[in-house]
């Protein structure tokens, strides 16, 4: 037994590693659709994510549990909502990646946290600690003051930020194991995937089929999509809530340092201010999380 509990511990960190790094590096697999539209490969991305996850699925034995939540009206309406959510979240960062706003992408994940924190006080009756209502004000202060200097609303970040906020919450709500309502999802946003791709092909100016790098790219998107959310899954039955919420800033971490050295993005004097509210934020809600003194 010993030797298989220190298997377990040893695979948590691994797997978040594995998960987070992954989601860190999407840029760069994104910006490989040159000339692509966001919502073309946003509708491959669900299509080929059904495809492996059903095989998953199928693999695992698990279709009855597939098709008990198919019975449930209720549920599959709380997925479709879901659904809508992760669609919008997807096709806007993609977005953001491939109209060289990394940077701005990015910091819809560190507000992230933030905005669940939110939503759990209004939705959820969660309590609100003192650092945590601290870290949301702040966080809150840096964006006003951002719009208020440009003059601009950094809506990609903020897109980023709710609707996964509000997903996390819906799913959390379903209460449906994660590779289950994540197929579910994709089978119900399949159909108009589908329909759009089908219009492009009738028009004329669809890539599926134009190139044999091109095809692989829009098939591997459902591997790219699916494996992380798999290692974050065994992650999350491994570690504590606290361990992986450290964890959870690899990924915007490593979109950000994309963003600026290697995609050259510009990272101005009043990002820099916001950015630094988003971080002072984080890490007072972080702290207070790690010791106990606010619910994580």
């Amino acid at each position: 037994m010993v030797p298989s509990s220190l298997n377990r511990d040893r695979s948590g960190p691994l797997y978040a590693l594995l998960a987070y790094g992954s989601w860190g590096l999407f840029p760069l697999y994104w910006k490989l659709f040159n000339g692509v539209s966001a919502l073309e490969i946003l509708s491959h991305r669900m299509i080929w994510s059904l495809v492996l996850l059903l095989g998953l699925l199928a693999l695992l034995g698990r279709g009855q549990e597939l098709l008990k939540v198919l019975r449930s009206p209720q549920t599959l309406a709380m997925l479709l909502a879901s659904a809508a959510l992760l669609a919008c979240n997807w096709g806007v960062y993609i977005y953001g990646v491939n109209s060289d706003r990394v940077v701005e992408a990015s910091l819809g994940y560190f507000i992230n946290p933030l905005v669940s924190v939110l939503l759990g006080f209004f939705c959820l009756g969660e309590r609100l600690g003192r650092w945590q209502r601290g870290a949301v004000a702040i966080a809150a202060l840096g964006v006003v003051l951002f719009i208020l200097k440009v003059g601009q609303v950094p809506w990609i970040a903020l897109i980023v930020a709710f609707t996964f906020a509000f997903y996390g919450l819906l799913r959390k709500l379903a209460n449906v194991a994660p590779m289950v309502g994540l197929a579910i999802e994709t089978l119900l946003l399949t159909p108009v995937a589908i329909g759009f791709l089908l219009y492009l092909h009738g028009k004329g100016i669809g890539h599926f089929g134009q190139g044999v790098e091109q095809t692989l790219l829009f098939v591997g998107a459902g591997g790219v999509t699916s494996l992380p959310l798999l290692w974050f899954n065994n992650a999350a039955k491994r570690l504590t809530l606290a361990t992986l919420g450290f964890f959870q800033y690899l990924a915007p971490s490593a979109q950000f340092l994309l963003g600026v050295f290697l995609f050259r993005e510009p990272f101005t004097r009043d990002y820099q201010v916001m950015f630094g509210f988003i971080w002072l934020a984080l890490v007072l809600y972080s702290v207070s999380s790690w010791r106990g003194k606010a619910p994580a």
